[in-house]
């Protein structure tokens, strides 16, 4: 997985997230729409609805970055 900085990380705007107000995985490439889909139920303190949206934006970036998600992220 290519690695960001924490730099970099911090000036991504908010809708680079899958999580966007926990700030959390990243969508800036493949192997982090790879990462935030296995990472996806590891993820604390989100709401249900939090969850559905950051399932679609996962799936919505995998499709643009042309990832095969071997399941969705549930």
């Amino acid at each position: 997985m290519a690695k960001i900085s924490s730099k970099k990380q911090n000036d991504l705007p908010a809708e680079k997230f899958a999580f966007p107000k926990e700030r959390k995985e990243p969508l800036t490439d493949a192997s982090h729409v790879r990462n935030a889909s296995a990472r996806f139920n590891q993820v604390e303190g989100v709401s249900s609805q939090e969850k559905a949206q950051a399932k679609k934006k996962i799936q919505s970036a995998a499709k643009k970055y042309g990832v095969k998600l071997n399941k969705k992220p549930d």
